[in-house]
């Protein structure tokens, strides 16, 4: 007997849980994450010797202005209190962020760019702007702006799945 070759959208219409299409999806934009993220790890890493993740950090603290307590600076983060703890540490010893108790609550630490922190994090983030470009220089804007509203619509789909998971 003869298999008989379907195309994807009926094999799909025939297999409606198949989600297929979406783990594809899915893996192409880990994929293009990951590629993105261990470039400017690596340009981090070379050019300025700093990680990402310290990067990261500078960047919380650099859009808060005013300082952050560690506790939101973890939420921004996503990582864990000792993971932010440990980060806090390397960067007040190399002089770019300062710690100091909240003047609201004596037991809870306010961190905040030094002016060596600010100026350097500048400095990389132009660069980190620089190399983002690079990479994506190939889509046209028209091409950015149909990713982006596809994006949009991607993270509204997740929230909306996720909420619908926590009322089952």
């Amino acid at each position: 007997m003869q298999s008989i070759s379907i195309d994807a959208e009926t094999k799909a219409a025939q297999e409606p849980g198949d989600h297929r299409a979406e783990l594809r999806l899915w893996l192409r934009l880990l994929t293009c994450t990951k590629l993105i993220e261990n470039e400017v790890r690596g340009r981090l890493r070379r050019d300025f010797d700093f990680t990402l993740s310290r990067f990261d950090l500078l960047a919380q603290l650099d859009k808060a202005g005013d300082g952050l307590v560690l506790g939101e600076v973890s939420k921004r983060l996503m990582v864990s209190p000792g993971n932010v703890t440990s980060l806090v540490e390397r960067l007040i010893e190399s002089g770019h962020i300062s710690r100091s108790p909240s003047a609201l609550d004596g037991r809870m630490q306010i961190i905040r760019l030094t002016d060596k922190g600010r100026r350097e994090f500048r400095r990389m983030a132009r660069a980190h702007g620089d190399w983002i470009g690079a990479m994506f220089r190939d889509l046209s804007p028209s091409e950015i702006d149909g990713l982006m509203q596809a994006l949009a619509n991607l993270k509204q789909s997740v929230l909306s799945g996720i909420a619908d998971r926590r009322h089952e």
